[in-house]
């Protein structure tokens, strides 16, 4: 009887060491493969200088820009109207007092604040641009009336 114990107890044994092997080497490929989705394919440059910009905020996001969309539920395009509106409707219908989740509230922050920070980066480079052609338009026009 003690013989078949031990057999089953070895054999259990064995069955959870592999499971957990396979899992630590499934985990490991899943890394290489995030990481080189992440990391490769880099070009020099500029891009470079922005890709590891970008690398840089999501690291002190704690989320990368795709993650922030798709939570926010808001197109490659999106404009603040569109990522407010998503982050308060999220926000609201997760407020705790109405039985929602603080965890949840706190991801539709973190993505808001994802999006906030790369919407507010992108227009300053197409700012400027439209800046010379309305300073331009502007001066052609008459100053606006007194009251």
């Amino acid at each position: 009887m003690a013989k078949y114990l031990i057999q089953i107890i070895v054999l259990g044994t064995q069955a959870v060491g592999k499971a957990f092997a396979r899992a630590v080497r499934q985990e490991y490929q899943a890394s290489q493969a995030a990481a080189q989705a992440r990391y490769g394919g880099r070009q020099s440059g500029d891009s470079s200088r922005s890709s590891s910009k970008t690398v840089a905020e999501n690291l002190r996001l704690g989320m990368t820009l795709e993650e922030a969309r798709q939570i926010l539920n808001v197109s490659d395009n999106s404009n603040l109207e569109e990522v407010t509106k998503n982050y308060e409707f999220l926000f609201n219908i997760n407020d705790k007092a109405k039985g929602g989740s603080f965890y949840l509230q706190s991801k539709f922050y973190r993505a808001k604040e994802r999006l906030d920070k790369e919407i507010a980066e992108k227009p300053s480079s197409d700012k400027s641009s439209t800046d010379n052609t309305t300073s331009s338009s502007s001066s052609n026009s008459s100053p606006p009336p007194q009251t």
